[in-house]
Parts: structure tokens; C-alpha cells; sequence
């Protein structure tokens, strides 16, 4: 079976093309034929060595296909079915194998690819803006990487809950596929609380997926009582944190999540995001799908800070 590993810790050059068997599906589990791979921060962490994994190590925790076989006690995913997944592993591959009950039943209507670019960035948005803090009308937040692939489903997912959201772009070229309601472009990260402050003032909760150069920043632009939510570190991994910050801050709150204990009620999620697609009230952007052979340029342009939307890796 071809299939993509990274043979150790280091950059995009350590992932190569292998050569391995074929999954087998044991009790609870789904063999899939895999179409689309996505590709995500988590793996270039798990790839640089910031997630331990043991190499040589097949990537990949997302992606959409056609169930092709069962292991035991599996009942009600036939062949043929069209399936996506957000918690899988060794996605970049012909083949996966992935617990049946994290398999995400994709409507005829949904392509494919749509559905891929939708499962783990889609459910990691909508836990962020439905579960995290309770976004309503009226709340205001500032969402980092606005343009990216979680940052434009969950502002658009944060619109749909009456929210006003300040995002942030790294470029004048990516606003246009900002979906805030204000966007900022950010070379400065420290200008960010004044330009945040003369547009909202303070803002209830701050979403903050870039990490190491922005946070110090982005969490003095919280109300009092307000709540931090850290969800990934694009720029590295944010340093040992004071916790009486929070209180000089206005007794803030923070929290550092992640979507594998946000999947209890995945079907929920799922069936919410697919209902707003289904309904045309929330674009889902491709912004490059390239051969599962390129993986380590796809590694190397979700690192440049220049992709928009989502990276997707074709199988078939």
C-alpha cells in the first residue's frame, strides 16, 4: 500500500513515499478507501517532533473516502458508503483504518473533498464557538488567523450565533478571504489591543490559534472575566505562563483545548455543520489540494503562513 511517513523528527524533507501493508480492521473498526487527506498543524507538530510519535510515522488524522470493509461487531456501514473523519490515523495513504464510531456519514449532495476540509477544522470550529464560551448575540471576539481554515468556518459559524468578531490576517492579500467582521492585518502583533480597543473596546473571548507571538498580546484584549482560549500554536508553542497575569488582567480566564475531547457529541456537531453547507450558509475554502506524492510542499505552505482556507492532500 503508498502511503506517506515521516522517517524522523525535522522538516518537510523527512516525509517520503513508502511501501507498507495494508491495514486490517479489527473489532469496531472501518477499512477505508481514502480520497482526500487533510493536512494540519498537528501533523507538521507530530512531524517535528512537538507530539511524540514513533517513526518512521504515517500522517494524517482527517480525511474523506469509501468504506470498503468491517472488523467485528460493526453493523450499518456497508460498502460504498461515503465517510469522513477527524480523530483517524495514518490518513496519508490508500488505506485507514478508523474506529466506526468516528466515522462522519457524508450526504450524497456533500463532495468529497468538501467533506474532508470540513471534518477536523469544521468540528474544531464548531466546538470553539458552541462549547467553549457561549457565544450569543452580542458577544465580541477576536479570532487570530481569520483567513486560515478553522478561522474562517468559525467566523462564519460566530456570525451565524449574532456574534461581532475582530479577526486577524497575516497579509493585505488574505483579507479578502476573511469572513470577520473586521479584519486587521497584523505585521505588529503588540498594535493589536489599541487597534482592537477603537473598533470594540474590550472583546468577551479571544480565540487564538497562532501561540507564541501573538498571545502575550491578544489576552490583554479581553473585558474582565473574560477567557482566553488558546487552540493551536502556528507560530511555536506558547512558554511557561504567570498565572497571576490573569489576575492583574481583570481575573481572566484560560484555557488551552482540543478536539479529542470534544467528540462525545460529534454527530451533533457534524450534523450542524453539514445542515449550514447543505443550506449554503457556510463556504468551505479549498485553497490548494495537491497529490499525496507533494505532501512535504503541502507541510512546507501550511508552515509559510501564506495558505489560505484548507490544504488538502488528493489519494485518488
Amino acid at each position: 500500500m503508498y502511503a506517506i511517513a515521516a522517517t524522523g523528527r525535522g522538516g518537510p524533507d523527512k516525509l517520503v513515499e513508502v511501501d507498507i501493508p495494508p491495514p486490517v480492521p479489527g473489532p469496531g473498526e472501518l477499512l477505508v478507501e481514502v480520497d482526500y487527506a487533510g493536512v494540519n498543524f498537528i501533523d507538521t507538530y507530530e512531524r517535528r517532533g512537538i507530539y511524540p510519535v514513533d517513526y518512521p510515522a504515517v500522517l494524517g488524522r482527517e480525511g474523506s473516502g469509501r468504506v470498503i470493509g468491517r472488523g467485528a461487531g460493526v453493523e450499518g456501514w456497508w460498502d460504498g458508503t461515503r465517510v469522513a473523519w477527524a480523530d483517524g490515523r495514518r490518513s496519508y495513504a490508500d488505506k485507514v483504518v478508523i474506529p466506526a464510531s468516528s466515522a462522519l456519514y457524508v450526504p450524497d449532495h456533500i463532495r468529497l473533498d468538501i467533506a474532508a476540509a470540513l471534518a477536523l477544522q469544521g468540528l474544531t470550529a464548531h466546538y470553539l464557538i458552541r462549547s467553549i464560551f457561549p457565544v450569543t448575540d452580542g458577544t465580541t471576539i477576536l479570532l487570530t488567523g481569520a483567513a486560515g481554515g478553522v478561522g474562517r468556518l468559525a467566523a462564519q459559524l460566530a456570525a451565524a450565533q449574532g456574534a461581532t468578531t475582530v479577526g486577524t490576517v497575516g497579509s493585505q492579500e488574505k483579507m479578502a478571504f476573511s469572513q470577520t467582521t473586521h479584519t486587521l492585518v497584523v505585521d505588529d502583533w503588540s498594535a493589536v489591543p489599541g487597534r482592537v480597543r477603537e473598533l470594540v473596546g474590550s472583546v468577551d473571548v479571544v480565540y487564538d490559534g497562532i501561540g507564541r507571538a501573538s498571545f502575550d498580546h491578544t489576552i490583554t484584549c479581553l473585558r474582565p472575566r473574560g477567557l482566553m482560549c488558546l487552540f493551536g500554536g502556528a507560530s511555536g508553542q506558547v512558554p511557561p505562563f504567570d498565572l497571576q497575569r490573569l489576575n492583574a488582567l481583570g481575573s481572566l480566564y484560560v484555557t488551552r483545548p482540543t478536539l479529542a475531547h470534544y467528540l462525545d457529541d460529534q454527530e451533533w456537531r457534524w450534523n450542524e455543520l453539514i445542515g449550514h453547507v447543505s443550506a449554503g450558509r457556510l463556504d468551505v475554502l479549498i485553497g490548494r489540494v495537491a497529490p499525496l506524492s507533494q505532501a512535504a510542499h503541502a507541510h512546507s505552505f501550511i508552515e509559510s503562513g501564506t495558505s489560505v482556507g484548507k490544504i488538502l492532500l488528493k489519494v485518488r
